[in-house]
């Protein structure tokens, strides 16, 4: 069945991902066309998982699409001109039918953890529904409003744009009746014009609500409100609040070592906080939750000792080891059933352990009856190849019939886990581990974690796949990609690294030796792998674990062939990838060999003969570019002249990160992407478009004053010339921070500051001058990352960014984070 009219279906699930099905029977799939998508590519393999409802889009229809969609029995497609616009019309129906309060948040920074604080504080006030994470965008509102329900009796959503004219449309489904302007910064900046005509656009969430708090310290935001947003919105009321100008609600911050006191005056009165956060950014946010608890009516004593049980909140899942092989995902901040959702299908993902288990809690603020609550989780489950599944809480405990997991175990309450669950029965699991933030499961991840080394590596999940959509952006949708996970992912970790990319799609993994190569396999990754460096004593251990290995002399070439000749007839056969030498003098057939290697792929047809490649040898550097088109030319020569003997195309494949960047015409049928996927782009000329993917934080481990004269470090080495304040910090060159990088050579961000190394660097410690930063022991700080990036490090001693990652030491807690 084809119609333009979506019909409104409440109790149906909006799924704009096919990779995050759940309960397909009870699903509805938009599929969007973007500039690195396409969901219309996905529906048959939907439709074969149960999902029987799509929206589609008319300008994606083809003649034989169409007829497909004939065999498929129960389908019903709904065919519109805009997926995107389908799904937020049906989002604003949706909101039509609720009458309740709506609190709608935006601004640069800040929207979420504004929305999750409030939530957290209005727990036993209001049955409260929100965003999910950061769904803040023209699709993530949209579905976020869809979770609206009868039970709910106030509701927050945060509202984001990059562009404008991207408001208006967040506006009406949001419809609140309550604004929050938290801050104005540089947050896309790039897609407007002037400061100015971002705030503008963000002000159009409100053009209908009836009282807006923000901070008029921003002069520009409450210039704008005067002359925008109050002549389009006569009626509404402004509370404003500072701490330098006037307001109607005047703030006092007054800080200590570990709270601060946060004193209001004028409207609703004298009242006075304490908070368990000191710096700037915690103080604004918590203000502007405590104004909005206030515009409610909320009893202040009832605000204080909530405001005791809050926390810095942590917007991401994290993966980590954990005790007797097993991988920990950690969602411990919150437990909501949209979050519950979307760690159920990262828990689906992750194919490192053969085993999945997981540990809830009672999920708290869902507007949901309890039979309807468990039946709901039920559903999220049933579909799921969970083996283990461990309840904490009261009502949990008490609707453990709805939990469809064959083996099940209920506690009352974390420490009853603690104390009576035998922890060796989890050998060998991924175990998400997801809980409202009253349960404390904190507890329980430092239980089963592996490494408490205080010097951790992150690894940003998220900025991977951002990263890796830029350069499939440069390449577009017809060159494949390869992605090099090679020295254990330069050094972010292989497995979990190649999960993240088989769940993008990409074609071709490639490693440096078999060994990487099984390791992927025994992890679950299925995709394609290139092994660089294979020997006749391993070629039985790449057939049996279907990895294809790289020919590049006739040496190796004969040694591959006596292989395969000795197997049993119909034995299967992996792929080869031949090398080329066109300039590097590394590894690769040289021209003199192509006579000979056409011979006997004649000779061979049961060699299959997967790719050809080479390797650019200067690429980064534009002095290079003659040598560059040379070696494209002896490669296309090479190419051309041995396909003619397979009798089939072959992929081509030439660039790795930095050709992408620098000769895109040379893309041909795949291209290699290396270290840019880590967020360095080697010719400089696009860092700005690439995200940081490593971020290495140490912890300061004593702080002391050391008077002018003194040395501090081996050696002596480490002079001051004034007194100063000496931090030692949690990491040495047995973590892989470079020796060279003592004496000042190298800095360490230290809250906002940077600070020099003074000393040498010793094994196991760090000593930095932290004179003119504010920190205190237990701090961390990050060593490398965002503010001190890779690139920039490097250059300081004289490397280059892929010896600081892989030389990061193992003893290095390893954390995977994404939203």
């Amino acid at each position: 069945m084809i119609t333009d009219k979506v019909p409104y279906f409440p109790q149906k699930r909006l799924l704009t991902d096919s990779r995050l099905i759940s309960t397909p029977e009870n699903t509805v799939f938009f599929a969007i066309r973007g500039e690195r998508h396409d969901g219309h590519r996905f529906l048959r393999e939907l439709y074969d998982k149960g999902v029987r409802d799509f929206v589609v889009q008319s300008s994606a229809l083809t003649p034989a699409l169409r007829k497909e969609w004939e065999s498929w029995a129960g389908a019903r497609f709904y065919e519109v001109k805009n997926p995107v616009e389908a799904l937020q019309k049906l989002a604003a129906e949706h909101r039509s039918h609720f009458t309740l309060p709506v609190l709608g948040i935006t601004g640069s920074n800040g929207k979420t953890i504004v929305k999750e604080w409030l939530v957290q504080l209005l727990v036993g006030a209001k049955n409260v529904v929100a965003s999910p994470k950061s769904y803040n965008s023209q699709i993530g509102v949209p579905l976020s409003v869809w979770n609206l329900r009868q039970e709910h009796n106030f509701a927050v959503f945060e509202a984001g744009v990059s562009l404008p004219l991207e408001m208006p449309a967040l506006q009406r489904i949001i419809e609140p009746e309550i604004g929050i302007f938290t801050n104005i910064g540089s947050a896309h900046d790039e897609g407007f014009k002037t400061r100015l005509q971002k705030i503008s656009e963000k002000l159009k969430l409100f053009t209908k609500v009836k009282q807006l708090i923000f901070r008029s310290d921003y002069r520009e935001v409450s210039s704008e409100i005067d002359l925008l947003l109050k002549p389009v919105n006569p009626a509404l009321e402004v509370i404003s609040w500072a701490t330098e100008t006037e307001a109607s609600i005047q703030v006092t911050f007054i800080s200590g070592d570990a709270t601060s006191e946060i004193r209001f005056s004028g409207r609703y009165g004298h009242h006075h906080f304490v908070v368990p956060f000191t710096d700037d950014a915690s103080l604004e946010n918590i203000t502007h939750c405590l104004v909005c608890l206030l515009l409610l009516k909320i009893d202040p004593a009832y605000i204080q000792t909530h405001l005791e049980k809050l926390r810095p909140v942590s917007m991401r899942l994290e993966l980590k080891e954990g005790i007797f092989n097993t991988y920990l995902i950690d969602d411990t901040y919150n437990c909501d059933l949209q979050g519950l959702s979307m760690a159920l299908n990262f828990l689906n993902r992750q194919t490192q352990r053969p085993h999945k288990t997981v540990i809830l809690s009672d999920v708290l603020q869902s507007g949901l009856k309890p039979d309807d609550l468990f039946a709901t989780i039920g559903q999220l489950l049933q579909n799921l190849p969970i083996d283990t599944f461990i309840g904490i809480g009261p009502e949990i405990s008490k609707h453990r019939d709805a939990i469809p997991v064959g083996r099940t175990y209920f506690y009352r309450d974390t420490e009853e886990f603690l104390d009576r669950h035998i922890i060796g029965d989890l050998t060998n699991s991924t175990i998400l581990i997801k809980g409202a933030r009253a349960f404390s499961f904190e507890r329980i991840v430092n239980r089963l974690q592996q490494k408490t080394h205080n010097t951790v590596l992150e690894i940003n999940l998220d900025a991977i796949t951002h990263n890796l959509h830029f350069y499939k952006r440069q390449i577009g949708n017809t060159t494949k990609i390869m992605v090099m996970v090679k020295a254990f992912a330069y050094g972010s970790g292989s497995s979990e690294i190649a999960s993240v990319l088989q769940f993008n799609r990409v074609d071709y993994l490639g490693v440096a030796y078999p060994d990487e190569g099984i390791a992927l396999r025994q992890s679950g990754i299925t995709l394609p792998v290139m092994v660089m460096n294979a020997m006749p004593n391993t070629y039985e251990v790449l057939r049996h674990y279907n990895l294809e290995p790289e020919i590049f002399s006739r040496k190796s070439m004969q040694e591959w062939i006596n292989f395969v000749e000795k197997l049993p007839a119909g034995s299967s056969i992996p792929q080869i990838h031949l090398k080329l030498d066109t300039g590097m003098h590394r590894l690769g057939f040289v021209e003199e060999d192509l006579e000979w290697l056409k011979q006997v792929i004649t000779d061979h047809p049961e060699i299959r003969i997967a790719s050809i490649f080479s390797h650019l040898v200067g690429a980064d550097e534009g002095v290079h570019n003659p040598f560059s088109h040379l070696q494209y030319e002896r490669f296309r020569k090479g190419t051309d002249f041995l396909e003619q003997a397979t009798g089939y195309v072959v992929l081509k494949h030439l660039l790795n990160s930095a050709g992408i960047i620098r000769f895109p015409e040379y893309k041909m049928d795949m291209v290699r992407l290396g270290i840019g996927l880590y967020g360095v782009e080697a010719t400089g000329q696009k860092q700005e478009k690439l995200q940081t993917v490593g971020t290495l934080r140490a912890t300061i481990s004593q702080i002391k004053s050391v008077a002018a004269g003194e040395t501090v470090g081996y050696s002596r080495k480490g002079v001051l010339d004034a007194p100063a304040v000496i931090a030692t910090l949690s990491i040495g060159y047995a973590d892989g921070y470079d020796r060279r990088f003592g004496n000042g050579n190298g800095w360490v961000w230290v809250n906002g500051t940077k600070c020099p190394t003074i000393g040498n660097i010793c094994m196991d410690m760090t000593m930095v001058d932290i004179t003119q930063a504010k920190a205190r022991e237990g701090d961390q700080v990050v060593v490398m990352g965002e503010e001190l990036p890779a690139w920039q490090l490097a250059e300081a001693i004289g490397t280059i960014p892929y010896e600081l990652f892989t030389g990061i030491g193992e003893r290095v807690k390893r954390v995977f984070h994404k939203e």
